[in-house]
Formats: C-alpha cells, sequence, structure tokens
C-alpha cells in the first residue's frame, strides 16, 4: 500500500473506530454479527471446543467468578496502560493468539492481525498453520512479530528445527514451542459439518457458502485460505493433507531443550497446566510460560487456565515472564489476569469474532476496545500501570492451590 493510501486508510479508520466501539461494545455483540456474516461451518470452528465443550465454558465462568477490590481517594489521572515483555515496550499486555487456518473465518486474516498488531504496538503470536508465511508476517509487522511453533515429530522434528529457523532468520522477537497438542481432539461441531483435513466442501457447506456474501466478497479480494508455512514441505503435494499427516506427535523436554539451545532470544512454551511443568521449563532455560488449556479446543477435561495461574506463577518464580491465554476477552478479563499472576495476556477467538463481524477493520478495533477496557479498569481500581495490576486486592475463589514443592493438589 502506498503513503497516499495508507494515510487515507488510516484517517478513514480513525473516525470509524469510534462508531464501532459504540455499536459493537461486548464480545456478545460480535458474536450475534459473526453469526450471520460468515458460513456455518466456520463459525462453529471458532466457537466450538472439545468433547462436550465445557472447558468453554470453564474459561469464561473462572475469569467471571474473579473479584477485584478496588481502592478509592487515589489520584487516577495519567493511567499508563503499558506493559515490558522481553526488552519491548507494549501498549498493553494482550497480545493476539493463533488460530489454525485462520483464513477460513476471514480470509487474510493473517495479514490483518499482523499490520493491526504492528499499527497498535501489541505482540502478534503467529501460528504454524497461519495463512500467510512468518517471511511475510515479519514484513508486515516487524516490531511484534512472535512464531507459534507446533510439533512436526517425524524425522525427529526436521520441520520444527526448520520453522523455526525461518523464524530466527526474519527477526521474530520470541519464540513458543505449543505443547498441549500432544494427539488431536474430538470436535463435535466440526465433525458434524465434515470440517476435517483436508477439508471437502459438502452440498451443505457450499449453500452455508453461498449465504454469506460479505465473507465471499473477502475471499474474492484474498483468495483462498491455505497453510502458507507447510507449502514448502508438502513437495508440491496438498499442504493440508500433509497437515493432516504430520502435525502432531508433541515435544518432549529434550527436543525442547534443544530448541532452546538453537533459539537466539526468548522462548516460551505454551499450553501448560501444572505447576511441575513450569518448574521443568524453568530448568532447561525456558523465559516464560504461557498458561492455556487452548481455549478449551482441546481436552475438556482439563481446568480453567485462569484457575492453575497463580500456583503456576508461584511455581516458576520471579524470574520467568508469565503470561495467561484462554477465554480473555475484555480488559476486565486482563485486569484479572495480572491480579492472579501474569504479567500479560493473550487472545485469540476476541480478535477473530472481530474479524468475522466487521470485517477489515475489526483487528484494530478489538485492540482499541482492550486497551481502552484495561486503561479504565485500572483506574476503576485506585491503579495507575499494569505493573501495580499484579498488586491488587483480588479474590479467586476457583483457584487451584498446591504444596510449597508441586505433586498433588489440595
Amino acid at each position: 500500500m502506498d503513503a497516499a493510501r495508507q494515510t487515507a486508510s488510516e484517517a478513514r479508520l480513525a473516525l470509524r473506530l469510534p462508531l464501532l466501539r459504540r455499536r459493537f461494545p461486548t464480545i456478545e455483540d460480535l458474536e450475534r454479527r459473526a453469526a450471520r456474516r460468515i458460513p456455518r461451518f466456520a463459525f462453529e470452528f471458532l466457537q466450538g471446543g472439545a468433547g462436550d465443550e465445557s472447558g468453554l465454558s470453564r474459561n469464561r465462568s473462572a475469569l467471571r467468578g474473579i473479584e477485584i477490590v478496588p481502592r478509592y481517594g487515589v489520584e487516577t489521572q495519567g493511567v499508563d496502560p503499558s506493559v515490558e515483555l522481553f526488552g519491548r515496550r507494549y501498549a498493553a499486555p494482550i497480545g493476539i493468539s493463533p488460530i489454525g487456518m485462520d483464513g477460513l473465518m476471514w480470509p487474510g486474516a493473517t495479514e490483518l492481525f499482523a499490520r493491526a498488531a504492528q499499527r497498535m504496538n501489541i505482540p502478534y503470536l503467529v501460528g504454524t498453520l497461519a495463512t500467510a508465511r512468518i517471511e511475510d508476517v515479519a514484513r508486515w509487522a516487524p516490531d511484534v512479530t512472535w512464531f507459534q511453533l507446533y510439533p512436526l515429530a517425524a524425522d525427529d522434528h526436521r520441520i520444527s528445527f526448520d520453522l523455526a529457523r525461518r523464524a530466527q532468520e526474519v527477526g521474530a522477537k520470541v519464540l513458543v514451542a505449543t505443547l498441549d497438542v500432544p494427539v488431536r481432539s474430538k470436535r463435535p461441531r466440526d465433525l458434524r459439518n465434515g470440517f476435517v483435513m483436508p477439508f471437502r466442501l459438502s452440498y451443505r457447506n457450499a449453500l452455508d457458502i453461498a449465504a454469506s456474501p460479505a465473507w465471499m466478497r473477502a475471499l474474492a479480494r484474498r483468495g483462498m485460505p491455505r497453510f502458507a508455512n507447510i507449502e514448502a514441505y508438502a513437495k508440491g503435494g496438498d499442504p493440508a493433507a500433509f497437515v493432516g499427516a504430520h502435525v502432531g506427535g508433541g515435544f518432549s523436554w529434550d527436543v525442547l531443550a534443544r530448541l532452546r539451545e538453537r533459539w537466539r532470544g526468548p522462548m516460551l512454551v505454551k499450553g501448560l497446566l501444572h505447576p511441575a511443568d513450569g518448574e521443568r521449563a524453568r530448568a532447561i532455560g525456558m523465559d516464560g510460560v504461557i498458561v492455556s488449556n487452548h481455549g478449551g479446543r482441546q481436552f475438556d477435561a482439563a481446568p480453567a487456565s485462569v484457575d492453575m495461574l497463580p500456583a503456576i506463577a508461584a511455581a516458576v518464580g520471579r524470574d520467568m515472564t508469565v503470561i495467561l491465554d484462554s477465554g480473555v476477552t475484555s480488559g476486565v478479563d486482563m485486569m484479572r489476569a495480572l491480579a492472579c499472576g501474569a504479567q500479560s495476556t493473550f487472545s485469540a477467538r476476541a480478535f477473530m469474532l472481530a474479524l468475522a463481524a466487521i470485517g477489515d477493520d475489526g483487528a484494530r478495533h478489538m485492540a482499541a476496545s482492550l486497551i481502552e477496557e484495561f486503561t479504565l479498569a485500572l483506574g476503576q481500581s485506585g491503579l495507575r500501570s499494569a505493573a501495580e495490576a499484579r498488586h491488587a486486592s483480588v479474590r479467586h475463589p476457583t483457584a487451584w492451590t498446591w504444596p510449597a514443592r508441586t505433586g498433588d493438589a489440595r
């Protein structure tokens, strides 16, 4: 995009964002609109979870049950929502988490996320299964690109190591190895819709697409979604079939230690729920952990991510960065996470719903809304910064507790 068009686009968006905040003030507003704008199979892929989907509701109810006691009589002018992570100052303790095949829910999603993150100065954790290459994402978002590495266990993780090499060469700021996909999950909504890899379009899905004109127009502009990072390894075959056959197998701690030795820069592990796993990550030199149950999309019996957060934060100590993922949909949720021990948060579903509901401006709208809500939450709590939020007076009734040395929970 040339400079003149970029300036015009920024001016238009500056006028539009206040209107969007009034029209879509909550995640529920976005859900209702998204359900009407994108094909049903895409919406259900985004909204669905594993098994009976109890993990989805558990994440939300646990976050909403956390109470913060405000302090009054405090000067709250000039509240600073920014946070420093690995030597860089970001606008707020929120980042965009990856969703595999994001371009299915809104064509061009990977690029739109990257550009929004760069403009809003928040991290973008682009995934292995994104619909644009890591090389392109790093060009669109040179200051905020993090890379999420999925396990491809065949041939001693040859492809996993090569993906990490590619991310290093283009300047990704942080490498995040995802641990919570050792095997595939069973997602009933996807099975009912025939959404399996490789995807084959059914008659019913074709009707859903025909009933989604905004999505079809975006597809015409952006092109068919594809597993762009995987194409180099599929050797001319179908990348979706390659993903179905090769992604998985999990990362062992030995493989993670080898990745840690090769990666020059901050490295995290994502998907931890047990404090002992946090201690193991610290022992092999990880710089941080992302506490996550994969948004309730992998194992429906897993506890809510935020319920494990305090115990993991206590186990890894102050020398590691602790981030919460799964269930965060508001600035108040960000505040709750920090009060329970996190330094920052990530969200995937909220940003994706905003794209699906609004279109190309959705990610910017969501980032602006979350930053605004978090700033208001700080002020309402009598706090002046994200750092102070970690010392808020909080009650977390569903938090798990553990002995001083990790073992059986109490």
